[in-house]
């Protein structure tokens, strides 16, 4: 099963390589990107299109890993708290079974 997993996902990366050259092949007129205080060099529309997605994707990562990062640290905050609160109930147990 994970076999057939993995020939899938090759399967399915080379079909989206193939289709980004057969893109890149059919827009080819070289464009410059004008921004308000400066123009980029002229490059194909092809390459302006995969690169966006490239950069979106690097920061889609970069959003997850920092996301992931703040769950970790919040999550050894409360497992810290957690294990305070419980020595404090196993304390105070303790305490009222020497009362009794």
């Amino acid at each position: 099963m994970a076999g057939l997993q993995k020939i899938l996902i090759i399967v399915l990366v080379l079909a989206l390589i193939l289709l980004a050259l057969v893109f890149s092949l059919n827009n080819q007129m070289a464009v410059s990107l004008n921004f308000l205080l400066f123009e980029t060099q002229p490059h194909g529309v092809a390459v302006w299109i995969i690169m966006s997605f490239v950069i979106g994707a690097l920061f889609g990562v970069l959003i997850a890993l920092l996301a992931t990062f703040r769950t970790s640290v919040s999550r050894r905050h409360l497992k810290k708290k957690l294990e305070r609160t419980e020595q404090a109930l196993e304390k105070t147990k303790a305490q009222n079974d020497r009362a009794l």
